[in-house]
C-alpha cells in the first residue's frame, strides 16, 4: 500500500435496533452515509477503499435492497458501486448488508466526498441500524 492521506467514518446508528427510518419512496435512494477526504498532498495512483454496514427489516415479501455510492452528494453523481440483495418471503429477523468498493484513480480535487444511499423495491422495509460508511484514501 502507498502514503496513507485521509480517512473518515460516517456513523449514523451504532447499535442493532437503535433507529427506525422507513424507506417510504420505491426505487429512490435514501442517504444514509457520508464521508469527506482531503486530498491535499496527493501523489500517484490515488484509490479511495470504502466499506460499510446497514441493517433493515424487511416486508413479508420478495424485496431487493440496492445500496449505490457516488462520488459526490447527488443520487446522479458518478456511480462507484452499486449492489442488489434480494431477500425471501420466510426471512423476519433484520438483515445486515455488509459491503467493500475501491475508486480508483479519482480526480484529485480539495476534498472528494461519497455518499452511500439505499433503497428498496417495495414499501415496508425499515432502517433499522447499525448503519456505518467508512472511507480511507491513500496513494503512492
Amino acid at each position: 500500500m502507498g502514503t496513507y492521506l485521509d480517512g473518515r467514518t460516517s456513523q449514523n446508528a451504532s447499535y442493532a435496533n437503535s433507529i427506525a427510518i422507513p424507506i417510504t419512496l420505491l426505487n429512490t435512494p435514501q442517504l444514509f452515509g457520508q464521508v469527506g477526504l482531503i486530498s491535499q498532498g496527493v501523489t500517484t495512483n490515488p484509490r479511495v477503499l470504502l466499506k460499510g454496514t446497514i441493517s433493515v427489516t424487511l416486508p413479508l415479501a420478495l424485496v431487493g435492497i440496492t445500496i449505490r455510492i457516488v462520488r459526490g452528494t447527488l443520487p446522479t453523481d458518478p456511480l462507484i458501486y452499486s449492489a442488489t440483495s434480494t431477500f425471501g418471503l420466510s426471512i423476519l429477523a433484520p438483515q445486515v448488508i455488509a459491503f467493500s468498493a475501491d475508486d480508483f484513480n479519482p480526480p484529485v480535487t480539495p476534498q472528494l466526498t461519497y455518499t452511500a444511499f439505499v433503497s428498496s423495491n417495495l414499501l415496508g422495509t425499515v432502517r433499522v441500524g447499525p448503519e456505518s460508511f467508512d472511507a480511507i484514501l491513500v496513494s503512492d
